[in-house]
Order: C-alpha cells, then sequence, then structure tokens
C-alpha cells in the first residue's frame, strides 16, 4: 500500500513530528530489547509488500552534545551503508542530519550484526543520483515523500571506519 501522490493535509502539524518521534522510541527500545529481530524490519506502506531493513544511528547531538538514537532504513553499497533524510516529506531534514555534518563519526547497530563505527558524509549530487534509484528499489516511497517536500532528500553515505 502505497501513500497517494497527494501530499497528506497535516504533514506538518505537530501531532505528526510527535508521532515519529514517539513510534521512533518504540522501534529503538524493541530493536534493542531483541538484537533487531523486533524493529529491524519496516513493514509501513510499501514496505507491507517488501519489508526495508532497518539500522541504528547513534549520532551525537550538535548543540546538546548529547548520544542519540535513530532507526533508519538502509541498503548496502559496498561496504558502505546508505540512509536517507526522509522524515516522510516533511519540510525540514531531520536532525539527525544536521548532527551528522557537526559529528560524522559515528556508529550503527544492524540487526543481528552488532555495532560498527562508520563515518557519515552526505552523497554528492552525481552519487545521490546514481544511488536513487536503488534506494527506491530498497524502499519505494521515498520518491512519494520526494514530491511531498521542496527540499532534496539527502542521502547519507557512511562508511566503515578503521
Amino acid at each position: 500500500m502505497s501513500p497517494s501522490p497527494d501530499r497528506p493535509p497535516g504533514l506538518d502539524s505537530p501531532l505528526t513530528a510527535r508521532i515519529i518521534k514517539y513510534g521512533a522510541r518504540a522501534n529503538t527500545a524493541l530493536f534493542k530489547l531483541t538484537n533487531g529481530r523486533v524493529g529491524g524490519r519496516w513493514r509501513v506502506m510499501a514496505g507491507w509488500r517488501k519489508p526495508a531493513p532497518v539500522l541504528l544511528l547513534e549520532h551525537i547531538g550538535r548543540k546538546s552534545g548529547s548520544t542519540f538514537t535513530t532507526p533508519l532504513l538502509f541498503m548496502t553499497s559496498g561496504d558502505d551503508l546508505v540512509v536517507v533524510g526522509s522524515q516522510g516529506g516533511l519540510p525540514k531534514d531531520p536532525q539527525w542530519v544536521a548532527n551528522l555534518r557537526a559529528h560524522p563519526d559515528v556508529a550503527v547497530r544492524l540487526p543481528r550484526r552488532g555495532r560498527r563505527l562508520v563515518r557519515a558524509r552526505v552523497a554528492d549530487p552525481a552519487e545521490r543520483a546514481a544511488l536513487w534509484p536503488r534506494l527506491l528499489e530498497t524502499y519505494a516511497d521515498f520518491e512519494t515523500y520526494q514530491t511531498w517536500t521542496d527540499r532534496e532528500i539527502p542521502v547519507v553515505v557512511l562508511s566503515p571506519r578503521t
């Protein structure tokens, strides 16, 4: 079940942001509790027919210095992991994108594979263009989210740190 191409009327409401926030917290707790057996696949909208893999991104707040954990859909590209700052098509990039720009050395937790240290970078335009079709194969609704916002949704590459 894909969303309609029409932008939902309540997408920009504070309630939508709150639902995303608390849904992410619940997903994170279940993922940690079960090592990704629960919460390690996204089965909503396009993910209903083709569940998308989920990782936990552990990042540092650019202003607070606090550690945050955010569940994100991902795909692999060689040794790299690739995530998308879609935030469901909301008008602003998610906080974690700005946090990664300020503090690119982060960690991820993968379902049943444990924790890895990675370095984040936003894909340049050519790399984004090459990755975007593959990301749509992972989760088709990224394209719908792109139509719901005027910003270019950032694609972030997470490369292993040595």
